[in-house]
């Protein structure tokens, strides 16, 4: 037997078998692919298929830093303000009841809510008002770093006013010793954010992204000192004109879930 033949010939099949195995791999692959393409349009067909639009932001963020802080500790001798009566509990948290009302400028000007915080709450300049609820008549503001809100409950002023528009009482939290932490993180892209709230379904068709703006959340909190993470803040308008807000770490990608109204025995909680 001419073993150097029969040699040549095994090889010859081999590589011929392992030709077809390879050429069936490659039209298997083929195959998935064209099934995944179908399946995962590019988000902008999505949302054009189920009519929900967007207004993109103005400005290009492509990186921030993490920033860190301290709840404020509160002594009786930092809040002696005129026309008010200050209660403090727990060291942090102040209510204050105007023993006179003050009268709000213009109900239906924003700028009305700020000009009272500003001039009659201890570091009001370091807030900026996120939302009025006019049904409930109380006004929102969070307290700032470089121009960007901290959406937490340990920094924010809740303005409460009446029926003859005067401000009768105010709630008050504060974040001492902010700062920025050294390392850039890049921050993931509007449309990206777009996309990580339709996979988890909370756009509904024929709504209109209003506003995305960039602000902080809390990640990490050791003791009394909290690291804020970038966050995405999404304002949705739905078919039938409500308003939703929605939040994304603009780190990470996690959806959150920032309960601003809640109780004040309720502790603020997060979600994927």
């Amino acid at each position: 037997m001419d073993w150097s033949r029969t040699k040549s010939i095994f090889i010859a099949v081999f590589l011929i078998l392992n030709i077809f195995l390879y050429m069936l791999y490659l039209n298997r692959y083929n195959d998935l692919n064209k099934i995944v393409s179908i399946d995962e349009s590019p988000i902008e067909n999505r949302l054009k298929d189920e009519n929900i639009t967007y207004t993109a932001p103005q400005e290009d963020i492509k990186s921030a830093t993490y920033i860190k802080g301290k709840v404020m500790k509160f002594s009786d001798k930092d809040l002696v303000l005129p026309n008010q009566q200050i209660d403090i509990r727990n060291g942090t948290d102040v209510t204050s009841m105007l023993i006179k009302p003050v009268k709000l400028r213009n109900i239906d000007d924003d700028k009305s809510f700020t000009d009272f915080v500003q001039t009659n709450v201890k570091g009001g300049g370091a807030y900026s008002l996120w939302k009025l609820n006019r049904e409930e008549r109380v006004a929102i503001f969070f307290q700032t770093k470089n121009n960007r809100p901290i959406y937490n409950m340990n920094g924010v002023i809740k303005v409460f006013w009446n029926a003859s528009d005067e401000v009768w009482m105010y709630e008050q939290t504060m974040l001492d010793d902010v700062k920025e932490m050294k390392q850039q993180k890049n921050v993931i892209q509007p449309l990206q954010v777009i996309q990580r709230l339709y996979s988890k379904n909370l756009l509904k068709k024929g709504s209109h992204i209003t506003q995305m703006n960039l602000g902080y959340s809390t990640r990490v909190e050791v003791i009394e000192t909290q690291v804020f993470v970038p966050t995405w803040e999404v304002h949705v308008k739905t078919s039938d004109g409500k308003i939703e807000e929605f939040f994304v770490d603009a780190v990470g990608g996690e959806v959150i879930d920032i309960q601003v109204d809640k109780d004040e025995d309720e502790e603020e909680g997060w979600g994927v």
